[in-house]
């Protein structure tokens, strides 16, 4: 089975513009600068328990206590620093 050039043109833009759509999705998605302020950093438990060097029960703990601000993006709790 062959495809005709016309067909594949259209075919091929449909693409491009369905990509550049997920593209600018994307680009919204990871754009922190409108919700962070500059100096202001997000960590996930495995590089904050990295840097403090403490256990993921310890930054558990803390954040039980409410000793460690943080925010949660499905199950996974983020910490603002």
């Amino acid at each position: 089975m062959y495809i005709d050039n016309e067909n594949f043109e259209k075919w091929m833009e449909k693409l491009s513009k369905k990509l550049t759509e997920i593209g600018q999705d994307l680009k919204s998605l990871i754009n922190t600068d409108t919700v962070l302020d500059d100096n202001e950093k997000i960590l996930d438990n495995q590089d904050l328990a990295f840097l403090l060097k403490v256990s993921f029960r310890t930054l558990q703990r803390y954040r039980v206590n409410k000793q460690l601000p943080y925010f949660t993006i499905g199950r996974k709790p983020i910490i603002g620093l």
